[in-house]
């Protein structure tokens, strides 16, 4: 066969300027020689043996690739635990260190809550005080004033008595 499909006979016809009006698979069968099936078993078996262990170890690196993949693909997902892992390290490192300011402002709260007591508690002493002293003095003006009336009565003059 030669050309495009052509018996050797339309080639020829087509090499000499004519035309074929039949169609290309027309007398195909005809023209293929009778294929001895032992001869094709062998070429099958050669065609096999030459390419199977191109093709067997092929297979085996592919398989070992794929295992690999899995392997790596484990590893991999380990590793993004751990960096999930390591965030929320990071977020219970920044709870505590959150926690660490609102213990410090407690403390501090806690110092002026003292401080603020402990003025309050001079300043009821204080106040306490001055209430008694101005208690003190408003008993000595009053006994002043006691003491005053009752020397003006000894110094307002009395009747002399008749005998």
């Amino acid at each position: 066969m030669s050309g495009a499909g052509w018996t050797r006979e339309e080639a020829e016809v087509v090499a000499d300027g004519g035309s074929i009006d039949a169609s290309p698979d027309e007398g195909v069968v005809e023209d293929l020689p009778i294929i001895d099936e032992k001869a094709v078993e062998q070429l099958t078996e050669g065609l096999i043996s030459h390419y199977l262990p191109d093709l067997q170890r092929s297979k085996s690196a592919l398989h070992e690739l794929t295992q690999n993949q899995v392997v790596l693909l484990e590893t991999l997902e380990q590793e993004i635990t751990k960096f999930k892992e390591c965030n929320y390290i990071l977020d219970v490192d920044a709870l505590f260190s959150e926690a660490k300011n609102y213990h410090s402002k407690l403390v501090n709260i806690r110092n002026e809550m003292m401080m603020l007591h402990e003025k309050t508690s001079k300043l009821k002493k204080r106040a306490l005080k001055l209430q008694q002293k101005r208690q003190k003095e408003e008993l000595e003006q009053e006994q002043q004033r006691e003491k005053e009336l009752e020397r003006e009565k000894q110094l307002t003059a009395k009747p002399a008595r008749r005998t």
